[in-house]
């Protein structure tokens, strides 16, 4: 008869999963909403469902937590952006159209409520921590890019684009399909399907005018 003790310990383990989690979706909010300096962890706690003391067993104090709440984000981002951008194959049948594919899964992760957050944290926390922007960009921005790059690259040597240098047309596109996006969402306009499509599907069409071999 096997022993009820492993059974327990997941369940543990699975709950101490479960709180954390909880602690920094109420932390991101709360941040999010009232800014570091002003949020307490009782809010943080009230919103999580759990005890106070939970909270620094956890994280230890609510510089720890901020940092892990935008390490949480940031990593499901850049994860997202990384597969989004190694499914662009360069010998597509449709360039157009699949940039466009790709340029939308990029853009669908980068509008998410939780990445504008944390843009937000990001930009309210620009003097206190001024590092965090530079780490945030690091850990997948710099990363995505390059894959970006050497998708390019491939399609210059497949005769598809005309570049001078794939690293700054991989720059070039990343920010023709985001910035007008990125200026709607610091305005806290809500950017439904069809704003995202526009925008993207402009900017690819100004990425080619540019760059595609005619």
């Amino acid at each position: 008869m096997n022993s009820p003790a492993p059974a327990r310990a997941q369940r543990q383990v699975r709950g101490r999963i479960d709180k954390r989690n909880a602690v920094l979706d109420a932390a991101l909010a709360v941040f999010a909403r009232v800014g570091f300096e002003q949020a307490g962890m009782d809010t943080v706690a009230a919103e999580a469902g759990v005890a106070k003391p939970t909270i620094y067993n956890h994280f230890g104090d609510k510089e720890t937590l901020l940092r892990e709440v935008l390490g949480m984000v940031t990593d499901d981002i850049n994860a997202r952006g990384l597969i989004a951008v190694h499914e662009l194959h360069p010998d597509a049948p449709d360039l157009r159209t699949a940039l466009a594919e790709t340029g939308v899964r990029l853009m669908e992760c980068l509008a998410c409520r939780q990445a504008v957050a944390v843009r937000q944290l990001l930009a309210a926390e620009s003097v206190r921590f001024p590092e965090l922007l530079t780490e945030a960009q690091a850990s997948g921005l710099d990363r995505m890019l390059d894959l970006l790059a050497a998708r390019f690259a491939a399609m210059e040597r497949a005769g598809r684009l005309a570049l001078s240098s794939p690293e700054v047309a991989a720059r070039h596109f990343f920010a023709l399909v985001s910035n007008e996006l990125m200026i709607l969402s610091s305005q806290g306009a809500r950017i439904d399907e069809a704003t995202l499509h526009r925008v993207v599907e402009s900017g690819v069409d100004t990425f080619l005018r540019a760059f595609a071999v005619r």
